[in-house]
């Protein structure tokens, strides 16, 4: 979670601000079309591509690292490699998401106060602090909370690359909660996991709520 929210959300950020400046560019919606389509492909058609790939025997990954006169490395295999080998599926699969976000947090910025910055002469960094950043923070905030909540979840990915090894290096909590319930039957022990993952989630939730509900009350006030 740590990992896959914390890269995506900053890959995510500056790629969006990339095309938010760009958006006068020919191609821009080509490109942006083309970079989305990671999201709309399942996790489990994802990860057995990915699988390919990363064959030591015949993936295209280790046919350039042979052709380049290393030797073939077992990405899923290596207890090493594999946790980053799995990561950089999942960043390659939703950092289009928090792109989309961050289009979306900078399209709510009113022009007129950027138009005003701009005039006024102010730096990026200042535009983007005083401007960008409180009209937008909170629907950054809200693709933040709903990634953050989603990778929680990721099981179908791991399961078709992995199944959880080499040993247990890439055995995430859904996984172990399906582990449990589907292989060993053990329903209480999943049972109560799933409450745990849920109660998580509604923590999250309430925080970025709670959040929101004081800057509202703050505006108000105002």
């Amino acid at each position: 979670v740590v990992f896959s929210v914390g890269f995506e959300t900053v890959l995510g950020f500056l790629l969006g601000i990339l095309f938010w400046g760009s958006r006068h560019l020919p191609g821009r919606r080509l490109a942006l079309t083309m970079l989305f389509t990671p999201m709309i492909i399942t996790p489990l058609a994802a990860g057995t591509f990915f699988r390919l790939i990363y064959e030591p025997t015949f993936g295209i990954f280790n046919f350039f690292i042979k052709s380049l006169g290393g030797q073939e490395v077992n990405f899923i295999g290596n207890e090493q490699i594999a946790f980053w080998a799995v990561l950089l599926v999942d960043i390659w699969m939703w950092t289009p998401f928090m792109i989309l976000i961050t289009l979306a947090a900078l399209g709510s910025v009113p022009q007129a106060e950027l138009e005003a910055a701009q005039i006024d002469r102010l730096s990026w960094f200042k535009r983007f602090r005083y401007i960008i950043l409180p009209h937008g923070r909170f629907i950054l905030m809200l693709g933040i909370l709903l990634r953050t909540i989603d990778s929680f979840k990721t099981m179908d990915l791991i399961f078709v690359m992995t199944r959880g090894g080499p040993g247990n290096v890439t055995e995430f909590i859904a996984l172990t909660l399906y582990r449990k319930a589907f292989d060993a039957f053990n329903m209480g022990w999943s049972s109560a996991l799933a409450i745990l993952l849920l109660l998580t989630a509604i923590a999250f939730t309430s925080i970025y709520l709670y959040v929101l509900n004081l800057r509202l009350r703050q505006q108000e006030g105002g």
